[in-house]
C-alpha cells in the first residue's frame, strides 16, 4: 500500500479540519465587528457597490462551508466550496494589490496583521491544500491490471 492511499483520510480531514477553523475564525470576527467589516469593504473599489450583500454573504458562506466539512457526505462538495472561496479571495488581493491605490484589510483578527505577501502566501496555502484534498477525496477509476 501507497503512503499516500494509507493516510488519504487523514489528510484529507486534517485539510477540512484547517478550513473549519479558518471559516469559523474568520466569520466570527467579521461578525463581531460587522460594522468595522463593511466599512472597510466600502472602501473598496472593487466591491464598493454591492457592500450590504457582500458583507453578510461572506461570514454565511464561511460558516456554511464550515458546517458542511464537518459533514462527511458533504465534505468533498464543500472542498470545493473552499477552494473556490479562496481563489475569490486570492484574486481580490491579487486585483487591489495590482490595481487599486488604496487597499482595506477586510479579514479581522490575527490575519489582519499580515502583509499583503504574506496573506497571499497564507491564501495559496488554503487553495493548494483544498486542491490537494479534493484530489484525493474524488473517486478516480482504478487502475486495470492485466495477470
Amino acid at each position: 500500500m501507497k503512503w499516500i492511499e494509507k493516510y488519504t483520510n487523514t489528510i484529507v480531514e486534517t485539510v477540512s479540519l484547517l478550513f473549519v477553523v479558518l471559516f469559523i475564525y474568520a466569520a466570527t470576527s467579521k461578525v463581531m465587528d460587522f460594522h468595522g467589516f463593511k466599512v472597510q469593504l466600502g472602501q473598496s473599489p472593487i466591491l464598493e457597490e454591492h457592500v450590504v450583500w457582500v458583507a453578510w454573504l461572506v461570514p454565511v458562506v464561511e460558516y456554511a462551508l464550515a458546517l458542511l466539512l464537518l459533514v462527511e457526505g458533504f465534505r468533498t462538495m464543500a472542498l470545493y466550496g473552499s477552494f473556490a472561496l479562496m481563489v475569490m479571495f486570492t484574486t481580490y488581493i491579487t486585483l487591489l494589490l495590482n490595481f487599486s491605490d488604496h487597499i482595506p484589510c477586510s479579514c479581522g483578527g490575527v490575519l489582519e496583521s499580515l502583509r499583503w505577501k504574506e496573506h497571499l502566501i497564507f491564501n495559496m496555502f488554503f487553495v493548494l491544500a483544498a486542491l490537494f484534498s479534493i484530489l484525493l477525496s474524488t473517486d478516480r477509476p482504478k487502475k486495470i491490471r492485466f495477470k
